[in-house]
């Protein structure tokens, strides 16, 4: 038998083992219980929306809170880790469990290495936010909600049965919690068997690097769609027509204002000045500016 054919059975073996599963059978019990507490404080996640500037920060404190319990036995590490976790969320929260299993692998990661980049956790966190909730919300916002609406009108239509919204319940909330269940094992699973390897790997820092560029690109998009700036304010000249501002600065760079204006809110963001300052200073600039003519 020649090398190689006795290194294949070892290769299929590995990869047999490297094989995600999304059984809980081998797992701790103090695992499944942890999995299932995560699992039932998910849906809360939304029941106490923070606003713009954190979403769903403290529904996801509460989700993440057995795995905060269970890994870190003292109370300073556990506020470090709910601070780490106040900061901006929002995916579905039908497959949001996906991110909290895979958080929670990184917390026991966390735990268990004293050299463990937490920068890692929130960037990882954050780029998983705009693919899953667009997978989210294309399959249970724009697929199963609409057949389970229409199956449930249908029934009450033809016979006026009460049915009807029974259906509708059962069509998209059980496919919802089987899909809630078992992204909170995969997302655990995930960060158990891959994490550590990425760590040693250094692909971690990789990883870290390349979603901190997405989430910056992020911003970038959402400056530029959302923040809007335009004056009616010119220059009058002797001969000829009046100088229009806008032209120049649409000129020098398209948005230059809004993204200084949002670069500035950031920087004042880092020096700890309170949201809702900066959230009143923006109105009382833009009542300001409007009576100018500026928009």
């Amino acid at each position: 038998m020649s090398a190689a054919e006795t290194k294949t059975p070892v290769a299929v073996e590995d990869q047999a083992a490297e094989k995600i599963t999304l059984s809980t059978k081998d797992l701790s019990a103090e695992d499944r219980k942890m999995l299932h507490g995560i699992f039932f404080h998910s849906f809360n996640v939304f029941a106490m929306y923070c606003g713009g500037a954190r979403a769903g920060a403290s529904g996801f404190m509460w989700s993440i809170w057995p795995a905060v319990e269970r890994f870190y036995p003292k109370h300073e590490d556990r506020v470090d880790a709910m601070t780490r976790h106040s900061t901006w969320y929002n995916i579905t929260s039908n497959v949001g469990t996906f991110c909290m299993g895979l958080v929670a692998a990184m917390e026991k990661e966390n735990a268990e290495k004293p050299d463990f980049d937490t920068h890692s956790i929130d960037a990882v966190k954050a780029s998983l936010m705009g693919p899953m909730s667009g997978i989210g919300d294309a399959i249970f916002w724009g697929v199963l909600r609409v057949i389970a609406a229409s199956v449930g009108m249908a029934l009450c239509a033809d016979n006026g049965t009460i049915l009807g919204p029974i259906v509708f319940l059962l069509i998209y909330n059980i496919p919802s919690w089987l899909t809630r269940w078992y992204m909170t094992v995969l997302g655990y699973r995930v960060g158990s068997n891959f994490i550590t390897k990425l760590y040693e790997s250094g692909l971690m820092a990789v990883i870290t690097k390349l979603a901190g560029i997405l989430g910056l690109l992020m911003i970038g998009a959402m400056t530029a769609s959302s923040v809007k700036f335009s004056t009616i304010v010119a220059i009058p000249l002797a001969e000829g027509d009046p100088v229009q501002i806008q032209t120049y600065l649409d000129t020098i760079f398209k948005g230059l204002v809004p993204i200084l204006y949002t670069l500035g809110c950031l920087k004042l963001l880092k020096k700890n000045v309170s949201v809702n300052w900066l959230i009143i200073g923006t109105m009382v600039i833009g009542l300001a500016l409007g009576l100018l003519g500026i928009e």
